[in-house]
């Protein structure tokens, strides 16, 4: 209980006070604002280890695509994967809910840095701006995108089936999918108290290249995902 506490109060009291630092970032280059994402990357890392005794290991970093366009597909589990992977990809592009985006101060930086939003309460006709955004931004930058195929964090058990619009980013983007397994909900779940002295793994998987037809990337993503976090759950 008391590791669950100061955990929590070191955690958000330094996401408040580097939200307070980089305000200025609103006025400066979107670098700025993308370097102060990284370092709360590094900071939820930092509070992991020294409160939690949690162990963080990154396994698969040989399997990170470079030199080509990409997107991530990862697992998600708790608020941890939204910070620690900019501080393994190259300053990454969220696709994220638009609720997140309403939130005050975060969901301005949010904004600033390039995320994406869909509103998962209209249908796919409503939505062809989403689809849109994406390729703009795809063609514009180097930075990678990221998606959450299962669109909100899940336990760390459950296998629900991923969402279609992975595999409509995937069909109608036309380049490799990283995609990357997190058993992050076994140290900090969705709900409940945080647990010690457990280990998170971050595995980076085999790249899916483009080719396949949208049922069979997502049902082909879905297996792969899903079996390494039954690997890496039990080992955590």
């Amino acid at each position: 209980m008391l590791r669950n506490f100061l955990f929590l109060f070191f955690f958000f009291f330094g996401i408040i006070f580097l939200s307070i630092i980089f305000l200025p970032s609103f006025f400066l280059p979107k670098k700025v604002a993308l370097f102060g994402g990284k370092i709360m990357g590094y900071w939820s890392k930092f509070c992991l280890q020294l409160i939690l005794s949690t162990k963080i290991v990154i396994k698969g970093k040989e399997n990170i695509i470079k030199d080509k366009k990409f997107f991530i597909a990862c697992s998600h589990q708790s608020m941890f994967e939204t910070f620690f992977l900019q501080t393994i990809f190259n300053y990454p592009v969220f696709i994220l809910k638009k609720e997140l985006l309403k939130i005050p101060i975060f969901g301005w930086y949010l904004s600033k840095i390039g995320s994406i939003s869909i509103d998962r309460n209209k249908i796919k006709k409503e939505n062809l701006d989403f689809l849109s955004n994406v390729k703009a931004v795809v063609s514009s930058t180097s930075r990678p995108l990221i998606i959450f195929p299962q669109a909100t964090r899940t336990n760390f058990n459950d296998r629900s089936p991923f969402k279609k619009g992975v595999s409509r980013i995937y069909e109608e983007l036309k380049i490799s999918c990283q995609p990357v397994a997190i058993n992050s909900g076994t140290v900090w779940p969705k709900s409940g108290e945080l647990i010690s002295n457990k280990t998170i793994t971050i595995s980076i998987l085999e790249p899916i290249e483009p080719g396949k037809n949208e049922k069979d990337f997502l049902v082909f993503l879905q297996n792969k995902i899903y079996k390494e976090l039954d690997n890496i759950t039990s080992l955590s």
